[in-house]
């Protein structure tokens, strides 16, 4: 009888664990694709398994997020300098519309979050007991968004790619867990036993992750009945035809449109099988009957190195590029699926794993596959370094990228704080490579076991960060502290160095610096020429550590040999046993910039060819320099070139040290020098030699901030060949000026603002200047932009009848030689018409086009139609002995990329109506540039 009483008993908890242990969302979907919308009526049963008792529930309301300009989406997509979605039509934008939530029949009062319209706070009727459920039902109106914001939503083909589409329960432990869609692709909710019934039109097709249990059709109409427990994904392909194809391998059956690289069926099958044993041999099977990857996973998520180069050129076989698809998706979807985690602050556990067995693949399947691939082999690039480098050195040197820069964030900031490329590759990169580090250090495979069991244990439960940690640590009788608190926690840098070895007769002592504050180890390796004798783990290296080792047959010293630690300088960490001439590196001359080889001392040279001037015209030359991919503290650059017009040698040099801060608004101090020879007008030459030193200020709490601020001392020495017939000649043609400015900027898509003040001393003369400027694009897409610049002469002892040093209205002199003018002396023709927003600003070439006493206007913009705007210009000038006088023009401007290609029409000024005057093509001007450096700061801008 108790036997029985006790398993009735069990049955029963077993019961309500079934029914309320386990959240449930009961969906009926109408879709109507003409009027980009979707009827829904959704039943949401919410567990609370914890001990609180809920009177407020919070709901996902994703799809919200594009209901208006201000939503942090909106604001995210600005951040990038993408203007797609606030240039987009009304009814491109997406939103919901919740018409009723209910309880038990009993209406809801519910609201959205003041600056969160995509999370929804719901006040229940009766409270939410712990570890009991609410049952609530709700009626709501998606409008689908244009799929060009996020790449989800609905297509130019009116076919429809689907996240986030429904709404969905917040996640409660103790605290709620919400957040606005950022369009990261991070929402975060607790699993779900999902049942879907979906209404489509009779030409579509339907594509998901979820079990199809039954579909027929009826007045045109499909009707899909979708089915899967224990879900976090909401995916939804609904498209005119058949994109996705299903493939079962080893009883996980992937669905996928991703691009198959023009491979035969059956090659496609063995690279799917090949990747779902490696998934199942390491991670168990999979929870789920299918797997679901889409061609938007990968666009989102690629291989990068892959995608760089055209798809004409075939880097990699076509087979290897299809099978790292797969096998990258596939990984991030497995674990994305499985591992129930916060992904926004937590993301960095499954990026680790992630890209630690991609490597982990490459190793066993491919460990002779370049980095490069078959470039390598090409004659001319095989003598490279890069040539020499194994595909998965590429993650180092990725993250080498943002650390030698010091762009890089910690692994733990959470994810909307990541700037783009740490976000997208350097974090990911270095949390895989770390992973290898650990496994390096701890030995015996204890981490790769680790994670597989870790993995395998908490598949489909709620688990943590913090809960990996304490998991690994139970593995391993070593200490890894640092691992959690230096190298996930951090941005502290790695760097040993071997300082100093002491032969004795039977030993060799060793000293170790760490050059920086943390407590990671460092591996030693003794070698005889190229074989490893030995490797031992140095630990908690604090300044310096000396060790003694026994004497053998070792004639070179090498700190992390085999390059698995993530260090950002390599060139001091060996010490050759044979003497001190062979610790010094040779030289080694590349044509062509390489990666950085820390064995050699590296001499690039790039052959030139450039136009800078109408004066020299078409200059030919080489570049020698020491600049690698990797950004270095001491950088150089000679550039000698023949000007095929003006028949000279010119060129250029320069050298700069830069000096960089962790963790303070101070970003980095840059020492250096620049030099040159050009023309400046026909048969002209000038000389500059310019020292300086610049301080740049960044938001160390925020990097992906656009706030900049810089500081900058500069003496520049200018000499110039004297020409007396020239208009821009003054009596002394050589002269020094000191040059003192402070920059503040915020550059943003909807707001911009940047502004400086400038301070010159010479021995002539010593001048103020003030400039200010802001930029804002308004919700009706109209474009506002103001300038204003002011600048005053301390003291001027320069001749009163040349204008060289005065302050000019619409084209400046450059005295300082800081713009790039093609036709700086030109006083007619189209060279002369090139526009350079300085100083005074103006357009139009007015009678008073200097002032050597002050100056002051305002210049501003708006937009017509699109990229048509009307500018307009006014302004005082005020020279000695004259009173001041009043200024102004106005015209159209054509804004075809801002503060890159703009031309300017002028209409009316002081000179009157000017687009009626004779030689009016001569008053336009225009402003472009053909600088690939600074054409590079378009792309720049959006990923750093």
């Amino acid at each position: 009888m108790k036997l029985r009483l006790l398993l009735i008993f069990t049955i029963n908890v077993l019961i309500s664990m079934t029914c309320f242990g386990q959240n449930v969302i009961d969906l009926k979907a109408r879709f109507d694709i003409e009027k980009k919308q979707i009827l829904i009526s959704e039943t949401i049963q919410y567990y609370n398994a914890t001990n609180d008792t809920l009177h407020y529930i919070y709901l996902n309301d994703w799809n919200n997020s594009y209901a208006t300009k201000h939503t942090q989406l909106a604001q995210r997509i600005a951040d990038e300098y993408k203007n797609d979605f606030h240039l987009a039509k009304n009814e491109e934008r997406g939103f919901s519309v919740i018409t009723s939530i209910k309880q038990d029949n009993d209406s809801l009062s519910y609201h959205s979050l003041k600056n969160q319209i995509d999370i929804v706070k719901v006040k229940l009727n009766k409270p939410l007991e712990a570890h009991t459920s609410y049952t609530i039902k709700i009626e709501n109106i998606v409008q689908i968004p244009s799929d060009k914001f996020t790449e989800y939503g609905i297509t130019k083909t009116k076919d429809l790619n689907l996240r986030y589409w429904y709404i969905t329960p917040a996640v409660y432990d103790g605290k709620w867990q919400y957040y606005s869609n950022k369009g990261l692709d991070d929402m975060y909710i607790p699993l779900a036993d999902v049942s879907l019934n979906i209404e489509i039109p009779s030409n579509y097709f339907l594509a998901s992750e979820l079990e199809m249990e039954d579909t027929f059709v009826s007045n045109n109409k499909k009707i899909f009945k979708l089915k899967g427990n224990s879900r976090n994904n909401n995916k939804l392909f609904i498209s005119q035809s058949k994109t996705f194809k299903n493939i079962t391998s080893n009883e996980l059956t992937f669905v996928s449109n991703i691009d198959e690289e023009n491979l035969e069926p059956v090659e496609t099958i063995m690279i799917k099988d090949k990747v779902s044993r490696f998934l199942i041999d390491k991670f168990g099977n999979y929870p789920h009957k299918k797997l679901l990857l889409s061609q938007i996973d990968y666009n989102k998520n690629p291989i990068y190195g892959l995608n760089f180069l055209p798809s004409f050129i075939k880097t990699y076989p076509n087979h290897f590029q299809y099978e790292l698809k797969i096998l990258k998706i596939s990984l991030l979807n497995y674990l994305e699926n499985t591992l129930i985690i916060n992904p926004r602050e937590e993301q960095w556990l499954i990026d680790a794993i992630m890209v630690y067995y991609l490597m982990d693949y490459i190793d066993e399947y491919y460990p002779d596959m370049k980095f490069l691939g078959s470039i390598a082999n090409i004659w001319g690039v095989r003598s490279f370094h890069a040539a020499d480098m194994k595909f998965n050195d590429k993650y180092i040197l990725a993250y080498m990228i943002m650390a030698r820069t010091n762009r890089d964030q910690p692994l733990t900031t959470s994810k909307d704080s990541l700037i783009k490329f740490n976000a997208n590759i350097a974090n990911k990169y270095k949390a895989g490579v770390g992973l290898k580090y650990l496994d390096d250090f701890v030995n015996s495979d204890v981490v790769e076991s680790s994670i597989e069991t870790f993995v395998k244990e908490n598949k489909l439960k709620q688990t943590s960060t913090k809960a990996f940690e304490t998991f690994i640590k139970s593995k391993t009788h070593k200490n890894i502290d640092w691992f959690f608190t230096d190298y996930i926690n951090t941005r502290k840098k790695i760097d040993f160095k071997i300082e100093k070895v002491i032969k004795g007769e039977d030993s060799i002592t060793i000293t170790i610096k760490n050059k920086r504050d943390n407590h990671m180890p460092i591996s030693l390796y003794t070698l005889n020429n190229d074989s490893i004798l030995s490797k031992i783990w140095i630990e908690d290296i604090q300044g310096k550590k000396s060790i003694t080792i026994p004497k053998t047959e070792a004639n070179k010293l090498v700190l992390n040999y085999n390059n698995v630690i993530p260090e950002i300088n390599l060139r001091d960490n060996w010490k050759s046993l044979k003497g001190f001439f062979f610790n010094n590196k040779p030289l080694q001359f590349r044509l062509f910039q390489d990666i950085e080889d820390p064995n050699y001392n590296q001499v690039f040279f790039m052959p030139l060819v450039e136009f800078n001037n109408i004066y020299d015209g078409l200059t030919l030359g080489v570049k020698a320099y020491n600049k690698t991919l990797l950004r270095k503290r001491f950088n150089y650059k000679i550039a000698p070139q023949y000007s095929l017009k003006s028949g000279s040698l010119t060129g250029s040099g320069n050298a700069s040290i830069t000096q960089y801060f962790d963790n303070t608004d101070l970003f980095a101090i840059n020492y250096g020098v620049i030099a040159g020879y050009q023309s400046y007008a026909q048969n002209l030459f000038v000389k500059q030699i310019t020292p300086s030193v610049s301080f740049y200020f960044r938001e160390s709490d925020d990097l992906r901030s656009n706030k900049r601020r810089s500081l900058i001392f500069r003496y520049l020495s200018i000499n110039r060949d004297r020409d007396l017939d020239n208009i821009l000649t003054t009596t002394e043609p050589n002269y020094n000026v000191f040059d003192a400015r402070y920059i503040y900027s915020n550059d943003n898509l909807i707001r911009y603002s940047k502004w400086y003040a400038d301070f010159q001393l010479s021995k002539t003369f010593s001048k103020v200047a003030f400039n200010y400027e802001y930029r804002r694009l308004f919700e009706n897409n109209r474009q506002l932009n103001l300038r204003f610049f002011t600048g005053a002469f301390i003291e001027n002892k320069n001749d009163p009848n040349s204008n060289y040093f005065s302050f000019a209205l619409d084209r400046p002199t450059d005295y300082l030689f800081e713009y790039p003018y093609l036709g700086r002396s030109e006083a007619s023709g189209i060279f002369s018409q090139q526009y350079i927003t300085a100083e005074g600003g103006f357009k139009s070439k007015l009678n008073s086009p200097f002032a050597n006493q002050w100056i002051s206007t305002m210049n501003t913009s708006t937009t017509l139609w699109k990229y048509i705007l009307a500018y307009g210009d006014i302004g005082v000038v005020k020279n000695k002995w004259d009173n001041a006088k009043f200024v102004y023009d106005s015209g159209i401007r054509v804004d075809l990329v801002t503060d890159y290609f703009e031309i300017y029409f002028p209409v009316y000024s002081n000179l009157g109506w000017e687009i009626g005057q004779p030689h009016y093509d001569q008053k336009i001007r225009f402003k472009f540039t053909l600088d690939p450096e600074v054409l590079l700061g378009l792309f720049r801008r959006r990923w750093y």
